[in-house]
């Protein structure tokens, strides 16, 4: 990580970036997409999805610093804000590991030093709760059709420091499509259902599967984001997954 920097003017096309920026930089954003949902109440103009940002509009807010993702983010609207002048901050993360430095890189570029939540979320996850014995779990994040964790995914990471093996870690594919008898015969020890990007409940996603299967019931942005929430997440998502037991 270099020297921190000076405030800057930045927009954030991803939601987790943004909360960790709005706690961290109080006044720093100018801009983040409809989908930055936290903190609550934050108060900046809206530039579009993350997959479809309004590159006008970003480039009307005259922002120092766009903040971006390689996964959620698309490579020629990154582009185009770069050829029209902009600094464009591409992160990629897909371990816990990397969302720690990550995060301690875009807060350094946006003017911040090191936030307290951040320290808070390694002490956290140096010696989390884990499921024992370890469990093999599907974890679909999509239903029509069909999706689940693949290989490589910072969600799966998280979920093996809890003790729990996503069952499709070896599939060739990221997010493969799953059809659900495929799903159903993998025979899991236990189903993880987050609430986002699809909002699984317990009314709609359990059924799905053979009667008496566990399902633990997941909030995505402790399982998903990489920002202040994961201070808190291991024990949230730990809660949730002995739950599925109980």
């Amino acid at each position: 990580m270099g020297p921190v920097r000076g405030p800057r003017r930045v927009v954030s096309l991803v939601p987790s970036l943004t909360e960790a920026v709005a706690v961290s930089v109080p006044g720093a954003l100018v801009g983040a997409t409809d989908w930055c949902s936290h903190p609550a109440g934050l108060d900046v103009p809206r530039v579009g999805g993350t997959k479809n940002p309004d590159v006008p509009r970003i480039l009307s807010l005259a922002p120092d610093l766009v903040i971006a993702n390689e996964e959620e983010n698309r490579a020629p609207d990154l582009a185009a804000l770069r050829a029209a002048g902009v600094e464009v901050l591409v992160t990629e993360i897909r371990t816990l590991d990397e969302a720690f430095r990550e995060l301690a890189r875009v807060l350094a570029e946006c003017g911040a030093g090191r936030p307290r939540w951040l320290a808070a979320a390694e002490e956290a996850w140096a010696a989390p709760p884990r499921l024992s014995p370890r469990v093999r779990a599907a974890v679909p994040i999509w239903r029509r059709p069909w999706m689940v964790l693949g290989r490589d995914t910072f969600a799966g990471d998280l979920l093996a420091r809890l003790g729990v093996d996503n069952a499709y870690a070896a599939h060739a594919e990221r997010y493969p499509r799953v059809p659900p008898d495929e799903l159903r015969a993998a025979a899991a020890d236990l189903v993880v259902l987050p609430d986002e990007p699809y909002r699984f409940t317990r009314e709609d996603g359990p059924e799905a599967f053979p009667p008496g299967t566990p399902v633990a019931l997941v909030d995505g942005r402790h399982l998903t984001w990489y920002g202040p929430s994961l201070a808190e997440a291991p024990a949230v998502i730990g809660e949730a997954l002995r739950a599925a037991f109980r």
